[in-house]
């Protein structure tokens, strides 16, 4: 069991395989948190979660809603591997002197929030503005309706304002999105929000992995044996969901902070103080609560499966095929 623990490549392993599982399925969701969250007053495109996809198919199609999808799944592979793995190298070295306690749960947890930080944070970045970019452009035509609608002389004009208007509105991919980026602010550019992302993965963490460690081991066959499959999954969905809406706000702060297209009427932010502040005084302290039913709907899930495949020992058994050193 010892060498199990300390084999980082298997939980490398099983982390990458249980994100890019886990992504593809939850990813729809994810995609309307973040339009949720980043839509203002003043600028209310959906209602809520079913009304975004609904929109989101209609406007863009099927595969709209796995718009960013791509940037997800390439860079979520070391993000997981990264948080998972770090969690369990931490926390098998404090246990070293003991029995692991409490508070050695949270410090373990937040080392793997502060380590991920290293990937999720230019993930982030570049899926935010693709999974958003629909937003926008729904936002620009529903202006353009409007203008149509109150002016008889500007519908015979339309045609051109819309090609226009289709031409400047073009969705980036994520290769111009980072060169841009790179050309224009530099690594820099990539890490833009990482203040926030830390306040939200470092809390996550230090949340999630000791309510999953106590919620699994109440669910063990005896003293020393595992916890079925099943508890594995349902407990990580428990801890992921509960984590999720307690960092919701701090979520809600990072997207705003991270997007660098918005509609013209929709607040910029300096910072995380100057974000609060205009979130509080412009939409009231609900809004820091925007996209959590989402997210508690990708996070459980996506950490469930995470559980699962740790449970299978998915990396350890692909490990089992590869040549052994002789010692």
């Amino acid at each position: 069991m010892a060498d199990k623990q300390i084999s980082l490549p298997a939980k490398l392993i099983n982390g990458g395989i249980a994100g890019l599982i886990g992504v593809t399925c939850v990813f729809p969701i994810d995609l309307a948190k973040t339009r949720l969250q980043n839509q203002q007053n003043g600028s209310r495109l959906y209602t809520s979660m079913s009304d975004c996809l609904i929109k989101t198919i209609r406007s863009e199609g099927y595969f709209g809603m796995y718009r960013g999808a791509a940037v997800n799944l390439t860079l979520v592979t070391p993000e997981k591997a990264i948080k998972l793995a770090a969690n369990d190298f931490f926390r098998h070295h404090l246990s070293k002197d003991g029995k692991l306690t409490l508070l050695k749960e949270m410090l373990a947890g937040c080392g793997a929030g502060t380590c991920q930080v290293i990937v999720t944070t230019p993930m982030e970045m570049l899926k935010i503005q693709l999974q958003d970019a629909g937003r926008i452009v729904a936002g620009l035509l529903i202006v353009m309706l409007f203008v149509l609608c109150s002016s008889a002389a500007q519908r015979k004009l339309m045609p051109e304002t819309v090609a226009a208007g289709a031409v400047e509105t073009k969705s980036p991919t994520a290769m111009q999105l980072t060169k841009q980026l790179l050309r224009e602010k530099g690594i820099a550019g990539l890490y833009k929000g990482l203040g926030a992302t830390l306040l939200r993965d470092v809390p996550f963490s230090i949340i999630y992995f000791p309510l999953f460690a106590n919620l699994n081991h109440l669910g063990k066959r005896g003293v020393d044996g595992p916890a079925p499959f099943y508890v594995s999954f349902i407990s990580g969905c428990l801890a992921g969901s509960t984590a999720a809406v307690a960092v919701n706000p701090v979520d809600v702060i990072k997207t705003r902070l991270q997007s660098l297209n918005r509609g013209s009427t929709e607040d910029t932010y300096s910072g995380v103080t100057d974000c609060i502040r205009k979130i509080l005084r412009n939409e009231g302290p609900t809004a820091f609560l925007k996209g959590a039913y989402c997210r508690a709907l990708v996070i459980a899930p996506l950490f469930g499966i995470a559980q699962v495949v740790y449970f299978l020992g998915v990396g350890e058994f692909i490990l089992s095929f590869l040549p052994k050193k002789d010692n």
